[in-house]
């Protein structure tokens, strides 16, 4: 028994006692309330650009079904197409998430392919035939659940952001971010005009 116990006291130096005596210390104190906010911001931003993607995705079917019916209506949908592509151009990673250019970039994108897509779907109303076409029902019910999950994960984004963003400015845990993580800088959160963060409407009246 004697000869286990200094066999651990030599594996135990005195740095790793050090450790194992904060660890319980710096857990009680707040040091991991910056990491964890970080990482949970950084899932919900992954989320947001998921949800991003797969209305992306749906608008190549979205603008051949509408020409199937509204060839004429050629300057809406080139305008959704052009928007689509810029939209796609500018992404952000978890990394960049505090460059307000970045983010900004990608938000103007975003708004403007929302808005590319608002002027398409009110084009439609025009076309009975198109309204009752099973496939674009189809899309349609797939588009307007893509902007409900949009919008929710949009949300979640802004409050981790707000939980992480301050944590890096209240205290205690300002003090780990001053002496600890330093270069942890506040993320960027979503900051266009309400009237501008509106969902396109995608419900429509089957009758023509």
């Amino acid at each position: 028994m004697t000869d286990r116990i200094m066999q651990t006291r030599r594996i135990l130096s005195p740095s790793a006692l050090l450790l194992l005596f904060l660890l319980p210390v710096l857990s009680g104190c707040g040091f991991n309330t910056i990491p964890t906010a970080e990482e949970n911001a950084n899932a919900k931003w992954s989320e947001v650009l998921n949800q991003y993607q797969r209305r992306a995705d749906l608008i190549p079917n979205l603008v051949e079904t509408v020409k199937g019916f509204a060839a004429q209506e050629k300057d809406v949908l080139e305008s959704v197409v052009e928007a689509r592509a810029k939209a796609t151009q500018v992404t952000v990673s978890a990394g960049s998430l505090s460059n307000p250019e970045a983010f900004k970039a990608f938000q103007d994108g975003q708004a403007g392919l929302s808005g590319a897509l608002s002027r398409l779907l009110a084009v439609v109303e025009n076309y009975p035939d198109l309204k009752s076409n099973q496939n674009f029902l189809a899309l349609q019910a797939q588009l307007e659940g893509t902007e409900n999950r949009i919008a929710v994960a949009r949300r979640d984004y802004i409050e981790a952001v707000r939980v992480y963003n301050t944590s890096l400015k209240t205290l205690p845990t300002m003090l780990w971010a001053i002496l600890w993580f330093r270069d942890n800088q506040p993320y960027q959160n979503f900051t266009t005009a309400s009237e501008n963060m509106e969902t396109p409407e995608v419900k429509f009246n089957k009758e023509g």
